[in-house]
């Protein structure tokens, strides 16, 4: 990528800095509040982030009250070379510990950010901690707090605490003109009883922003414009359409696709990623933004801008569409792993808790896995919600869903539709405690979660 068009980039990014063996999961917890506060090393980092309270105006007199990365939302967007050692600082400024987690990388547990595999929490009031890792695999990463947030709808993944990190090769493919990062969020969570507790939101946002409200994505024609999108949501699944553009799919939660293929609509749960790469041949002013018109209207979207063009941004309702993995891989019978397991996922009797295997967390029981085997997981979703499943520090490959076969297909979080199953083999690579769960803050918190664990 030029220089020029990295100094657009980050013109484009709203101000946003540039860088370059357990018994179970109750015991990792433990070791992690456990461990004594760090003294700060003397070495200087490579990147510092400080996490408190801020008042953030997603739209001109609509400001709401969160936790943020170094005063904004999004965090700052981070930078850094493929398998280069790296020293993040973070200082917490809130009254209850955190912790960051750094989502699609594979690097060891105790630096993961999660507390379940044993990585110590960022003390309040001021705490510090360094988490020194290396950056892998490249692609589009981000970071994210990973605390617990039960029925409080102020912490977590419902705050502002989230941010993109990409993570650079030396081969820049350099296929397009212009690097957009688009990342989603939702504000002002509150339950509401439909059935089962649920949470809905008031406001909507892309890059912090309403729609209208922030700085709108300037291009012009003929470009060729890469959109790097995150879904931040701690519940929702989103459904975003250009009019009059489609989206050449690239990657997959940073992962290149063996077939890039050309779509009307991009769909994310919470956790996944896509990068997608539009040509920009339709001069005019438009609205990239939710396909659904209340989240829209409540702040899903952001201005895309031709160069010479003005005027009130133009939304059209794109065709039904059915987004499927399988567009963008291939079809190959996957070779026979070295072992199976079944991960059948149920509410449980309560109505509220979910369970894995009969089990909510920490009774869950753990997924046994030896070092350098490949493991079929077969995930079984005997629930009428879609649930999108994350494994931590491992990139897995999609090999079936509901009964349609696909390969090279890798993800980090794969949606497992209502009522229909989903296969992924998983490479047994990255030894140490690893934690698998729904990517929805709420599920989660309600015990859908079990640990991964490597035999002696």
């Amino acid at each position: 990528m030029s220089e020029l068009i990295r100094r657009r980039f980050l013109a484009l990014s709203c101000g946003w800095l540039s860088t370059a063996a357990l018994a179970s999961g109750r015991h990792a917890r433990q070791e992690a509040r456990l461990a004594g506060p760090p003294v700060q090393p003397a070495t200087d980092a490579d990147i510092k982030l400080r996490i408190g309270e801020i008042a953030w105006e997603l739209a001109p007199k609509r400001s709401i009250k969160t936790a943020a990365y170094n005063g904004q939302v999004p965090g700052p967007l981070l930078r850094a070379p493929l398998g280069k050692p790296l020293a993040v600082d973070v200082w917490n400024d809130l009254k209850d510990e955190e912790l960051v987690h750094w989502h699609g990388f594979q690097i060891p547990s105790d630096v993961d950010g999660s507390m379940e595999e044993g990585t110590p929490t960022i003390p309040p009031n001021g705490g510090f901690r360094r988490y020194t890792f290396t950056p892998d695999p490249a692609g589009t990463r981000w970071y994210h707090s990973h605390g617990r947030a039960g029925r409080n709808l102020r912490k977590s993944t419902y705050t502002g605490q989230f941010g993109m990190f990409i993570v650079e090769a030396d081969q820049d493919p350099g296929a397009y003109d212009l690097e957009v990062p688009i990342l989603l969020h939702e504000w002002e969570p509150r339950f509401v009883e439909q059935g089962p507790l649920e949470i809905e939101f008031r406001y909507f946002s892309i890059n912090g922003r309403m729609l209208g409200a922030g700085e709108p994505v300037r291009v012009r024609e003929s470009q060729r414009v890469q959109f790097r999108v995150v879904n931040a949501s701690a519940t929702l699944q989103h459904r975003l359409a250009l009019p009059g553009h489609t989206f050449r799919v690239t990657a997959l939660d940073g992962n290149a696709v063996p077939t890039p293929h050309e779509v009307p609509v991009l769909e994310l749960g919470p956790g996944e990623r896509i990068d997608a790469v539009v040509d920009m041949n339709r001069p005019g002013v438009w609205i990239l933004g939710a396909e659904r018109g209340d989240w829209r209207t409540a702040g899903m979207g952001i201005v895309i801008e031709y160069a010479g063009h003005q005027g009130p941004p133009q939304w059209s309702q794109p065709a039904p569409f059915i987004w499927e993995y399988g567009l963008f891989g291939g079809t190959e019978a996957p070779a026979e792993p070295d072992d199976r397991h079944t991960i059948v996922i149920r509410p449980a009797s309560d109505g509220q808790h979910w369970t894995m295997n009969g089990k909510s967390f920490p009774h869950t029981a753990p997924i046994m896995v030896r070092a350098n085997k490949r493991y079929r997981w077969r995930v079984d979703n005997q629930s009428g919600e879609n649930h999108p499943m994350h494994l931590h520090r491992h990139t897995f490959e999609v090999v079936r869903v509901a009964g349609q076969r696909m390969s090279g297909i890798r993800k980090d979080v794969v949606i497992v539709p209502a009522w229909k199953d989903v296969e992924v083999d998983v490479p047994a690579v990255h030894p140490g405690l690893t934690l698998f769960h729904c990517h929805q803050q709420f599920h989660m918190d309600m015990g859908f979660m079990a640990m991964m664990q490597y035999a002696p």
